[in-house]
């Protein structure tokens, strides 16, 4: 009885003083991906409100298993951030035998933010519409490659439910992370892809991609001129991301309480809202326990989604 006095005492103050060191922000996608990008964004932020240096560690590969496994396994002690999106939701509900439980390993901070993606083609597939691409998809069944940041990822699931409402059929081709999805279709390697808006929006902008649709409910702010998914013929089609930080399971709840109040200060700073809103995306800021609850939610979202369309990693 004595010991675990001792122990919570020495937890509460080492909570009380931290940070008192760099925090590792780890990322289980490859830089220049949407996530990297949005996380980098709010590291930047998180340094100047918590009051150390946040160092961004990108450990990409296996749909962001490994930087999962590497975070689930990490001290409880604060100084790992782990920032997850809806491929976790989703890899919950695709493998079978993941070496962390999204659920059980982790304790939610706070979700931050949403973001819609973009149906980007290479510029040099003739089509400039939504409706072209699926008539062109149709007179080449199984013969147009998409790219994505691997099995498992959001983007296998974005397009496997476009692929089912156009009923057209498109080769799959998965690349180690967001970053090499993308220089595969801007070299024309691959041609289709549905991309994050974020570190696709100045690519289109160039010309160097050609943007056919958004996938939110409506459209974007930075691309006016581009319809929805559901403007397109697809009315029942809808697609987003969503960003969060979690810590390691059993850190202490003070700890989280500091992260999740530098988090809302960041979100908060107006520098900080403008350069996630310019690029597409929509903040958040909910509590630990509504982030919980969206955590729950997501995964059984997924997994029934899964299930009904009988998708595997493959």
């Amino acid at each position: 009885m004595l010991i675990c006095l001792i122990c919570q005492f020495a937890a509460t103050g080492w909570a009380q003083n931290y940070p008192t060191k760099p925090v590792r922000l780890l990322i289980a996608f490859s830089a220049g991906s949407g996530t990297d990008t949005i996380g980098r964004i709010m590291a930047a932020g998180l340094t100047e409100t918590l009051g150390q240096q946040i160092i961004v560690e990108n450990r990409a590969g296996a749909s962001g298993n490994i930087g999962a496994e590497i975070a689930a396994k990490a001290r409880p002690d604060g100084y790992t951030l782990f920032l997850v999106n809806l491929a976790y939701a989703i890899n919950a509900g695709m493998y079978k035998n993941l070496p962390y439980d999204l659920l059980r390993d982790f304790a939610p901070v706070a979700q931050f933010a949403t973001g819609p993606y973009v149906v980007v083609v290479h510029p040099s597939l003739p089509v400039k519409s939504l409706s072209e691409f699926v008539k062109l998809a149709k007179s080449r069944p199984g013969k147009i490659e998409f790219a994505s940041a691997g099995a498992g990822t959001a983007v296998p699931l974005a397009a496997e439910l476009f692929k089912r409402q156009a009923g057209i059929n498109l080769l799959h081709v998965p690349y180690r992370g967001g970053g090499e999805a993308i220089t595969a279709v801007l070299s024309g390697e691959v041609p289709f892809y549905i991309a994050p808006l974020a570190p696709t929006l100045p690519l289109i902008q160039q010309g160097r991609l050609r943007a056919l649709a958004v996938t939110s409910t409506k459209r974007q702010p930075m691309l006016p001129g581009h319809p929805t998914v559901a403007e397109s013929g697809y009315p029942d089609y809808e697609f987003g991301n969503w960003y969060g930080f979690m810590v390691p399971a059993n850190t202490p709840r003070a700890i989280i309480a500091t992260i999740h109040g530098a988090t809302m200060a960041a979100l908060n700073n107006p520098s900080v809202r403008k350069r996630l809103n310019d690029q597409g995306y929509a903040t958040v800021g909910d509590t630990p326990e509504e982030f919980a609850a969206h955590l729950k939610s997501e995964v059984a979202k997924m997994a029934k989604i899964i299930k009904e369309h009988n998708l595997t990693p493959d």
